[in-house]
């Protein structure tokens, strides 16, 4: 199948490119922006495409280049992991979220319109469950009471992509990643940043007085999900009934998943696997909660079960040691 990946110089996405170019006809889109070091990204287009797969360099937003992409290549299913991330980078910077993560995203809906594409895939996130204070975050909760403008502009992504089921029987899935982390991980995610300051000897800033709880999911367990569901396309839910409404399905051809390991961990003890690896305590400076942040996430992954018999699994020191080793040897750190 021709599978578009955008966000393909991205954490999840250089890695789901590695994993399916081997068995699919990859074509990827990414324009490797400098919200962090672009030189990261190139290496892992370097890395993980290999000259095996064509990158256009686009920015999504660009509604005429998405299109002639979308003319030339042709794909049967799309896979929608590009966009502005960052909680905290979206209280200085919002209007970036608009831009990349709506106005993008519909001109993604717009490509797979217009040239036919079966299957939509795209990254949405636990940050929808904004205020939801129930545990674990199941996919039937209400999210209508986001923290962040970048929670609101990733629900309005699962709204639109309900729209575009509706009007043109576009399968989309939509899956609420949890706190994602792993080799080559973004260089604004807590792994990343404690592991940088711990080995410079410098102190690590943590919020809430380490009174946060992460449903930390590795990123090998998000591709593995990932490549299972794109032969479970979203079909219409027979059983649907707006008299008692499931978000998570409809009528239409629409699905939502979380896909998170399940198992939330105390921010201390996150900090505790990275020091075990490192052999070294961190210098720590304990701060507020920040605006915009959750306190606690915690994964339902039930129905990602039932529908893919998969469920993410990794240990949080077996992915903290496979982040360091990667980190150590990456930065060339004896």
């Amino acid at each position: 199948m021709k599978i578009l990946i955008t966000g393909t110089a991205g954490f999840i996405g250089s890695h789901l490119a590695n994993k399916l170019k081997s068995e699919h006809d990859v074509v990827g889109i990414d324009n490797l922006n400098d919200y962090y070091d672009p030189s990261l990204k190139k290496d892992r287009l370097k890395i993980f495409l290999n000259n095996e797969i064509v990158n256009y360099r686009v920015d999504l937003e660009n509604r005429q280049d998405v299109m002639d992409i979308f003319k030339k290549e042709n794909p049967e299913i799309v896979i929608n992991l590009a966009a502005q991330a960052g909680v905290r980078y979206s209280i200085e910077n919002p209007h970036a979220y608009i831009s990349s993560n709506i106005n993008g995203f519909l001109n993604i809906l717009e490509g797979c319109r217009h040239f036919n594409v079966n299957n939509l895939i795209y990254a949405s996130s636990s940050s929808v469950y904004g205020a939801n204070t129930s545990k674990p975050f199941s996919t039937t909760d209400n999210i209508d009471h986001p923290l962040s403008l970048y929670a609101a502009t990733k629900k309005s992504n699962e709204l639109m992509a309900h729209t575009y089921s509706h009007l043109y029987n576009l399968s989309t899935t939509g899956l609420r990643f949890f706190t994602v982390y792993g080799p080559w991980g973004r260089p604004d995610m807590a792994l990343f940043k404690f592991t940088k300051a711990i080995v410079e000897g410098r102190p690590i800033e943590v919020y809430n007085h380490g009174n946060m709880m992460r449903d930390f999911t590795y990123v090998d367990d998000i591709v593995e999900a990932i490549s299972r569901l794109i032969k479970r396309p979203a079909v219409s839910n027979p059983e649907w009934s707006s008299h008692n409404p499931d978000p998570s399905s409809s009528y239409a051809p629409y699905k939502v998943y979380n896909i998170g390991n399940n198992s939330p961990v105390r921010l201390m003890e996150f900090v505790e696997a990275i020091e075990r690896k490192l052999e070294k305590t961190a210098k720590k400076n304990y701060m507020d909660l920040q605006a915009g942040d959750v306190p606690e996430t915690y994964a339902d992954v039930e129905d990602l079960y039932q529908n893919i018999q998969f469920k993410p699994s990794t240990k949080i020191q077996e992915g903290v040691n496979s982040f360091i080793d990667w980190y150590l040897n990456y930065y060339q750190i004896k």
